[in-house]
């Protein structure tokens, strides 16, 4: 049996139309890890997680980022989310990899997205990214390790990972990077 296709999704990049293509499953079940943790975590507050949302930052700008926190609630709207959410995260592949890195962050920067993450799901890595004084600063990279890799770590280069992180925007959650990765 096949799956019937949708119309695909399209985004606006600096008023050019640009279609996506469907995620792997691991790009899926990142996602889903994330979301669902941040779900149970922002039950009963102000702040939503919403995945897969058309953001609309300007009339050459409408992006679907994979994972983003909105806490205005004004900005939700019936089809899209009008303005910078608080937090965005895209779960990078290879057709939009450039993008995420380049064009998206930079308009994220612009219009003052408190914080980026770029989840990796070839390394199992997570560059993030805070929004200080108008500019964004690398806070860190996080990295997942297998149990093989882990063991192949000497003891200091143990001590120097961070194997949970948060977000900025939340002193009391604490993610642990294996939980986004399994």
């Amino acid at each position: 049996m096949y799956a019937i296709q949708e119309d695909p999704k399209i985004e606006l990049i600096q008023g050019r139309e640009i279609a996506m293509s469907p995620a792997s499953i691991k790009h899926i079940l990142i996602q889903r890890n994330l979301s669902g943790i941040l779900w149970q975590f922002l039950r009963g507050k102000k702040c939503q997680v919403l995945t897969e949302a058309e953001v609309i930052f300007d009339e050459d700008n409408h992006f679907i980022p994979d994972l983003i926190v909105v806490c205005d609630p004004d900005k939700i709207k019936k089809n899209n989310i009008d303005g910078a959410p608080d937090f965005i995260v895209e779960v990078l592949s290879p057709s939009t990899h450039r993008r995420d890195i380049t064009i998206k962050k930079e308009i994220y920067e612009k219009y003052g997205v408190k914080e980026y993450w770029i989840i990796s799901p070839k390394d199992e890595a997570i560059e993030v990214y805070i929004l200080r004084n108008g500019k964004y600063e690398l806070d860190n990279i996080y990295h997942h390790f297998d149990e093989e890799d882990w063991a192949a770590l000497s003891k200091s280069e143990k001590a120097e990972q961070q194997l949970s992180l948060k977000i900025s925007l939340y002193d009391d959650l604490e993610i642990q990077v294996k939980e986004i990765f399994e």
